[in-house]
């Protein structure tokens, strides 16, 4: 079948003249017809390339002042570094590697850029889209990034947090799900769950279905670290848990499928989800960075992704130095911008039928984390639709909890009345009261845990979490809610240089941190992670950082967190605080 050959595509040609004065060490290049920019490595007779684009959010790679031997370049988004001779990145270290592009001389002795495309998984078994019904194919938002699909005679529900907290008691859900959530839970023929943290998986919500439906079948992706890696500490009780490969078609019944894909940036914990019912496709990129690297199904009927923002605690938790209230501010500003521009820009080039913005409507209102409420500034749904509508003719949708999209409606007639019911005159869409206190015992509780009565913890978890050779020292100071050093409390040092816990700060050069851990969400994260059978993540919630980095800064990038002094270090908030966020 054709649509399943690997094909070679010629992103970039250089003549002769060009080749003969490439000089050693990096050159850049861009594509006039394209638009598209490469960046090409000399190093004598050798050359490589690759695309000139960063794999965390695609951002633009301009060249490392810092870089003394020629090697690297730096993203002008977050200040990732790639060292293009090796084409691996070196902040965040021991991350990622830039895939390579072939480079081919032609018989003029110019050069070719070529990149080798494998066949999309998608593409195996095409399916001719057909005529829908009318309620044929409904889709009904909950909240935040659960949605429950009607497809013909099956239900499918997506990543259900619709009670409790995430992230300890960081974020809660922003608006009130329908009442009927749990039977439309009970009744679903399949549950996907895109990845581990707890906005998506959400463990309240879980033990609540599985006290009525411990067997609804729950599909996740086969990704290195296992979505339900918690289950059994959990201690709540579902059966039905399938773990399905990356790029197959999983067949429901002979209308319906679903394929989960990995993300290009965390290809070791997100995923995405194609649903094809009657050969229209549901895209669902969910939180993805860069989902499958890149490479997605054009003209879905239907897409929905992330678009708020906010899931980091940077700069919120950070203080002193240039961390100014304006400095964050105009950051935050400029960093929810750049998330819109890249959704509006993913939306154009993949010309789905109808977008709908969604995973982004949690809120920070436990009392103790008001300052972060009102830093955290999250994109507002209406600023990507109408930036959608600049440049695209993609439908939008922003949808209400008990709100429904009919999609073979929508699809013959966008005007039609009945393409999408609002819930009932009255329904009530925000929380405005949340159920604090159950979960904060359960955070409480953990204080007494007994490994936190040896200092010995200490070296056993940042020794497991293995986070080192890389120079930085750490003080962290435990604390009470008002960040006030905690009577008894821990403060030490950690040297990551060698992995080392000294009595003072080393003699050499090193930027330097000292971190307020507010006590009761940390014995939680470390008395998980410290169990006798330890888990692959040292996090029931790990923030979205790369492997090395997330074992330690749990402590930095939670939204129950605020950051204690911090001075001005070159260099550190790049190589630290931006990563991976």
């Amino acid at each position: 079948m054709n649509s399943m050959k690997q094909t070679t595509e010629v992103l970039l040609h250089l003549a002769p003249a060009e080749v003969a004065n490439l000089k050693e060490g990096i050159n850049f290049f861009r594509n006039k017809s394209t638009g598209k920019d490469y960046i090409l490595y000399k190093d004598q007779n050798h050359l490589k390339a690759c695309k000139n684009l960063c794999k965390h959010q695609g951002g633009l790679f301009i060249k490392d002042i810092e870089d003394l031997d020629g090697r690297s370049v730096k993203c002008t988004k977050h200040n990732w570094k790639l060292d293009v001779s090796t084409m691996k990145y070196t902040n965040p270290p021991g991350s990622f590697c830039q895939d390579e592009l072939v480079v081919e001389m032609d018989e003029n002795s110019g050069l070719l850029l070529l990149e080798l495309n494998p066949p999309n998984p998608w593409d195996s078994d095409p399916r001719a889209p057909e005529d829908l019904a009318f309620g044929e194919v409904q889709v009904t938002y909950l909240t935040h990034a659960c949605m429950d699909l009607k497809l013909g005679d099956k239900r499918m529900v997506f990543d259900p947090w619709l009670m409790g907290p995430a992230f300890a008691r960081g974020w809660w859900l922003l608006h009130e799900p329908p009442s009927d959530w749990l039977e439309r839970l009970c009744r679903a023929d399949l549950i996907y769950i895109s990845h581990m943290h707890s906005d998506h998986l959400s463990y309240p919500t879980l033990q609540k279905l599985s006290q009525r439906r411990p067997d609804v079948p729950i599909y996740v992706g086969d990704t290195e670290r296992p979505v339900f890696w918690n289950l059994k500490h959990s201690g709540v009780q579902l059966t039905n848990i399938n773990v399905v490969p990356f790029g197959a078609w999983q067949q429901v019944d002979k209308n319906l499928r679903f394929m989960i894909l990995m993300d290009g940036v965390h290809p070791e914990m997100d995923t995405c989800i194609i649903v094809e019912y009657k050969g229209h496709k549901i895209l669902n990129t969910v939180d993805c960075t860069r989902p499958n690297g890149g490479r997605l199904p054009v003209n879905a009927a239907l897409m929905m992704s992330d678009f708020a923002g906010g899931a980091s605690g940077f700069p919120m938790t950070f203080s002193g130095g240039k961390f100014t209230e304006e400095w964050k501010a105009q950051f935050i500003k400029t960093e929810r911008k750049k998330l819109l521009n890249y959704k509006a820009q993913l939306v154009k080039d993949l010309q789905p039928r109808i977008y709908c913005p969604f995973a982004g409507y949690f809120v920070e209102s436990h009392p103790s984390d008001k300052y972060i409420k009102e830093t955290n500034i999250k994109n507002d749904p209406t600023q990507l639709n109408n930036l959608i509508k600049k440049n695209s003719d993609v439908l939008t949708w922003t949808p209400r909890p008990g709100a429904t999209l009919d999609l073979g409606r929508m699809l013959k007639d966008p005007t039609d009345s009945k393409g999408i019911v609002e819930p009932p005159e009255g329904t009530k869409i925000y929380k405005d009261s949340w159920d604090f206190q159950p979960y904060l015992d359960t955070l409480h509780a953990a204080v007494g845990d007994e490994i936190f009565l040896h200092p010995s913890w200490i070296k056993e978890y940042f020794t497991w979490a293995g986070f080192k050779n890389y120079n930085l020292v750490v003080r962290m100071i435990e604390t009470d809610e008002d960040f006030s050093p905690f009577p008894g409390g821990y403060d030490y040092l950690v040297d990551f240089l060698d992995l080392s816990f000294p009595e003072e700060r080393p003699s050499r050069e090193h930027p330097y941190e000292e971190t307020q851990a507010r006590l009761s969400p940390s014995p939680v994260w470390v008395s998980s992670g410290s169990a006798a059978n330890p888990p692959p993540l040292l996090l029931p919630d790990p923030p979205c950082l790369p492997r090395p980095c997330s074992s330690f800064l749990d402590f930095c990038f939670t939204s129950s967190l605020r950051q204690g002094a911090f001075p001005p270090l070159p260099g550190l908030q790049d190589s630290v605080a931006d990563m991976g966020l």
